[in-house]
């Protein structure tokens, strides 16, 4: 079967189902899965936008225990018993006496053969809203924070009206605004310097049960009050509709912290203090809810727990040089403080996001955790002045066809058996659940078949992998399918409680058979891969995961190859496999896993967090090349693209780059596009710039613009990105000059690469 006619059209199941497979046809015994060296995985995105998708108002019937698959369309059904059968245990279910009427003719949506993904409106509304803490940096110059301040105003007019909305800002101090003080401003103050518990920080704020403090009887002891999340919480947080206008006057009022700041030192900013005192709010009042903490830092903490520099400007903030020789005061103790924080927000299903605003580090590299694993947005800006943090901000309250928020809350993701699961990679917690299908080898986040997920966008993408459980021998039965099911319940901005339901089979195949690399998905591969090197290099060190990489490259070409033993020249990949391996030498040079020229702060990535397509531009860079009298065309990442009359537009994901060569950049600070006669010249300059906000139109976040010229100190995005096919080392090789950019790097080039990958196979190293 040649490509152009394999079994499955990837992108179409993806837009239907939002699942992309590493194989869409399996093998179909234990030992022959492992052979195949890439492991089955899906890249699932739960909240898929599907616009044909129809909104099922009623409660979803589900197989008995322990089973609990829920009904869909490879389900055997009995019209006149009013039976079905589930196809993962094959028991036998009667159908509820509501669907006393199903014919062949007369099918629930679910049993369409079209709706493979359902999602269904439960009848039990969410007894709270969404909640939204907004945790605000102080120390900031006054452009910023007035800026700060200004979009923040503006996010609440973006918010549903009954969405409970708190305030605690921070400096040297932290304080929490008691929102429902109307007479006047009031707040409760914590030292920047203490590390509170949660029974202090509630005793502080006057939540906890008076009648517990004091005892039976004792002076100040009320039996009577009602429970903290009616009373007291209600001081803190509030409904938009009740509190728009009262914190908006707190927010505009707001100063710069009041504390002086000698030349020679940072500010006292207790990020630390004022994120326990988010956390600790939130989990004792309204625990196992819908939450976001929106944390925005201007600067590195620099007291109290969580600190991650002194306040001395002659004190640098760490390097990875510094992390790699164990050589950092503060890092693992802020590194495990933040971590203990989150893991208590995501076990109440808290998301937090980090915006940061500020040109140094902040601290983003220990403090990712908070984002990691509820979720979060990661945002990092030189300023909360710039467009790129203003509008990815406001792009959070993005809003769907019905006017409800695009996010999910407190979400739980699951899935089903046939397969048994080795884990997840992605921005979600263990729910703990120890089912029978929990495979023996972990992947990522393993020993559960269920994970927890504190938010969910229509862009939240988790790779789940998959083991094959058939012994080895055991032949297969006709047309022998395995079956993988979805379901990810959570709570939706519109106050009710969904549940995405999705449902995918895909056929066994004997070893040998062709079918198994014909529906091989290089993409979803590459990414599924890439999320295992970056899982692993969190952990190990780096050497160690690339040559792990390199193993497994080896050893999936000497398997799915065609080529003579020890004759290089044979080798041959067919259409499936044949930009793998380019992919796997793009990631090897990448931010991902190759820290050199990046600070800490910008390696704390969110490739666990995208789909396919945009992790793959992560990975491998798209690069568009502009010249005068020809339409735009892709070129090659590679430094011979780099030509003196063309420009280049380079798009990372995290940076949209446009690069003028020399000849183009000289016309244009001569000023010729703006004479008449040049107006070829002026289109040419504009084409990149008009692609580029294409862009920039759906991105999230929003990437840094940087325009560019050939030799210029920016150029440097550009250069790191390029397969150095030219560098300082070839420069005239056999008496030619070289085509393109000089890349000044002992890097090797993608041809050379892949000369030792195919000597590698064909000689049987790995």
């Amino acid at each position: 079967m040649a490509a152009g006619q394999r079994a499955f059209d990837f992108e179409d199941v993806e837009d239907r189902d939002g699942v992309r497979l590493s194989w869409n046809v399996w093998a179909g015994s234990r030992i022959e899965a492992t052979r195949t060296v890439v492991p089955i995985g899906a890249l699932y995105t739960p909240l898929k936008d599907r616009q044909d998708l129809p909104p099922v108002l009623y409660e979803p019937v589900t197989c008995k225990a322990p089973c609990r698959a829920i009904l869909n369309p490879y389900c055997q059904i009995d019209v006149r018993g009013k039976l079905w059968i589930c196809p993962f245990c094959l028991q036998r279910n009667a159908f509820p006496p509501h669907y006393k009427d199903i014919s062949q003719n007369n099918l629930p949506a679910e049993l369409l053969p079209k709706y493979t993904t359902i999602e269904y409106t439960l009848s039990r509304p969410a007894q709270i809203p969404p909640i939204f803490l907004f945790v605000v940096d102080t120390c900031l110059d006054d452009d910023d924070l007035k800026a700060l301040k200004e979009s923040i105003i503006v996010s609440l007019s973006l918010l549903p009206q009954n969405a409970l909305v708190g305030l605690i800002t921070f400096g040297t101090m932290t304080q929490v605004h008691e929102l429902g003080y109307v007479d006047c401003p009031k707040s409760f103050v914590f030292r920047g310097t203490k590390e509170y518990t949660t029974k202090s920080v509630m005793e502080m704020l006057g939540l906890a049960p008076r009648a517990r403090q004091g005892g039976p009887g004792a002076p100040g002891a009320a039996p009577n009050v009602p429970p903290p999340s009616l009373s007291g919480a209600a001081r803190f947080l509030l409904p938009v509709a009740q509190c728009e206008y009262g914190l908006t006057s707190v927010l505009e009022s707001l100063q710069k912290d009041p504390w002086p700041v000698a030349s020679d030192r940072r500010a006292q900013r207790c990020t630390g203090v004022a994120m326990s005192v988010a956390v600790g709010l939130l989990e004792t009042t309204f625990p196992n809810t819908g939450a976001r903490i929106m944390l925005f830092a201007g600067g590195p903490a620099t007291e109290g727990p969580g600190m991650v520099v002194g306040v001395e400007l002659r004190e640098p903030i760490r390097s990875h040089h510094d992390i790699e020789r164990d050589n950092v005061k503060y890092f693992k103790r802020a590194s495990k403080f933040y971590e203990a924080l989150a893991r208590r927000a995501a076990q109440n299903g808290h998301a937090i996001d980090l915006f940061l605003g500020c040109l140094d580090q902040v601290g983003l590299h220990e403090m990712k955790t908070l984002a990691n694993y509820t979720n979060g947005y990661m945002i990092l800006a030189d300023s909360f002045n710039m467009s790129l943090f203003k509008q990815s901000f406001h792009r959070v309250f993005a809003k769907d066809e019905q006017g409800h928020l695009q996010m999910g809350f407190n979400a739980t993701f699951d899935t089903t058996k046939e397969l048994k699961v080795s884990g997840l990679i992605g921005h979600a917690i263990s729910a703990n659940k120890k089912s029978a299908w929990v495979g023996e080898t972990e992947i990522g986040i393993g020993q559960t078949s269920a994970w927890k997920i504190c938010s969910l966008s229509p862009r939240t993408a988790n790779a789940v992998y998959f083991e094959v459980v058939t012994p080895a021998g055991q032949p297969l039965a006709p047309g022998a399918r395995g079956m993988i099911q979805f379901v990810t319940h959570y709570q939706h901005s519109s106050g009710t409680y969904r549940l995405r339901v999705t449902t995918i089979a895909r056929n066994f195949a004997e070893p040998g058979n062709p079918a198994i690399s014909d529906n091989f998905d290089q993409e979803a591969a590459a990414v599924l891969m890439a999320r295992i090197a970056v899982y692993k290099a969190e952990i190990d060190d780096s050497p160690d995961v690339l040559r792990w990489l390199d193993r497994m490259l080896i050893r999936l070409c000497q398997k799915f190859a065609e080529y003579r033993k020890d004759d290089p020249s044979s080798f041959r990949l067919n259409d499936n496999f044949m930009i793998y391996p380019q992919f796997m030498f793009h990631l090897r040079r990448s931010q991902f896993l190759q820290v050199f020229n990046n600070s800490p702060d910008e390696t704390a990535h969110i490739l666990n967090s995208e789909d396919v397509n945009n992790s793959l531009v992560m990975i491998q860079p798209t690069l568009m090349s502009y010249a005068l009298e020809q339409p735009a065309e892709a070129v090659l990442l590679d430094s011979v693209s780099i030509q003196p009359d063309r420009i280049l537009l380079l798009d990372t994901f995290f940076h949209i780059l446009i690069f003028h060569g020399d000849t183009i950049a000289q016309w244009r600070k001569a000023g010729y596009h703006e004479q008449e006669g040049y107006e070829n010249l002026a289109q040419l300059l504009e084409a990149p710039k008009e692609d580029a906000q294409d862009l920039l139109l759906d991105r999230f976040p929003i990437p840094r613009y940087v325009l560019c010229d050939q030799g210029g100190s920016q150029a440097r995005f550009l250069l790191s990105k390029l397969n150095p096919s030219t560098t300082h080392a070839t420069m005239g090789q056999y008496g030619q000059q070289p085509g393109g950019g000089i890349v000044y790097t002992d890097d090797v080039s993608l041809q050379v690469f892949l000369e030792h990958l195919k000597k590698l196979a064909v000689t049987g190293s790995s």
